[in-house]
Parts: C-alpha cells; structure tokens; sequence
C-alpha cells in the first residue's frame, strides 16, 4: 500500500519531467507520443490498482490519508502541464486543483480530532473520472482516430469538472453532518 502510495507520487514527477521539455520548446500541445502514452499509462494504472485496491479491502488508515494526497499530486501535476500546453482551459485546471487542496486541507484539519476520512464513493468515482479524462487528454487518439476526438477529450474533462464540484460539496455536506462542522 504505502509502496504503491509512493511510487504515484513519483508517478507525477514522471507525468511533470515527460511533458516539460515539450513545455520548454513552447511546442503548444506538441508532446511525443511516446510521452503521452507513457504518461497514460501512469493514469490507467493507477485506477486499475486503486479498483482492485478498494475490491480486496486492503485499504489502511494511513492510506486513507496518503492516498488522495497521491492522487491529487498526479492530477494536479497533469492539468497544469496540460493547461501551459494549451490543451486544457486554466480555469479547469485552478477549479480541479483549489478543490483537491480545499478537501485535502479539511482533512488534515479533522486528522487531529480523530476523524479519518476516507474517500466515499463519490469522491472514488471522481478520481476515476479525473483519471480517465486525463489519460484521454494526454493519448494521441487524434492521430489513430482524428481530430474528432477532441470533442471527446472535452466531454470526458467536463464529466471529471462537474464530479470534481458536485462530490467537493456532498463532502463537506457530510463531514458536518458526520462531526459537527469544522
């Protein structure tokens, strides 16, 4: 567990030092697709374990704290390098990034009163949804299927966009309920 937490950290320093050297040469939304598919990869291998993770039950207290911290280190990691590409509007990637950093900061502030809080359901379907259109952002689909899959790539982001919102809310709805408030 703790393993896998640190290798998705590194995994968004390899997302960051992959797609920074097209980010250098001011390529905008020019990345290798060596780069991208292998920047996927980190994407789609980090939701099958987190699936198969949440399936065996092996998840610990203290992986209920790191983990998301993972997650929102990847993610934040992509959406800005996609965002200086061009690729992704900034005011996606500020809305997707001061929502992880707000829902992570209230959990550090219940952490001392006791109250670990894991990831609910919600939150693991936005994860996956963040995830998925990431890994559709970064692919280079254009390339096998045209540039329709754009449309796609944008649909994906705003399904992941709305998530992200609709279960920051229904999360601070519920640890008030649950706690008593902050």
């Amino acid at each position: 567990m703790i393993l896998r937490t640190m290798a998705r950290a590194l995994g968004c320093g390899l997302v960051v030092l992959c797609v920074w050297p097209s980010i250098a040469r001011g390529q905008d939304g020019a990345i290798d697709g060596r780069v991208r598919d292998s920047t996927s990869g980190v994407y789609l291998s980090d939701v099958s374990l987190t699936v198969e993770e949440a399936r065996r039950g092996t998840v610990t207290d203290l992986g209920k704290i790191l983990d998301p911290i993972a997650d929102k280190l990847l993610t934040s990691g992509a959406l800005v390098c996609l965002s200086i590409l061009g690729e992704l509007w900034w005011w996606v990637t500020i809305v997707i990034v001061v929502r992880e950093v707000g829902i992570t900061v209230w959990r550090m502030i219940e952490l001392p009163r006791g109250h670990v809080m894991p990831a609910g359901r919600g939150g693991k379907l936005k994860t996956v949804a963040q995830a998925i259109a990431i890994s559709f952002a970064l692919a280079p689909l254009w390339t096998l299927v045209g540039d329709g899959v754009f449309w796609l790539n944008w649909v994906l982001m705003g399904i992941a966009l709305v998530l992200t919102v609709l279960f920051a809310v229904v999360a601070v709805n519920l640890t008030m309920r649950w706690f008593g408030g902050p």
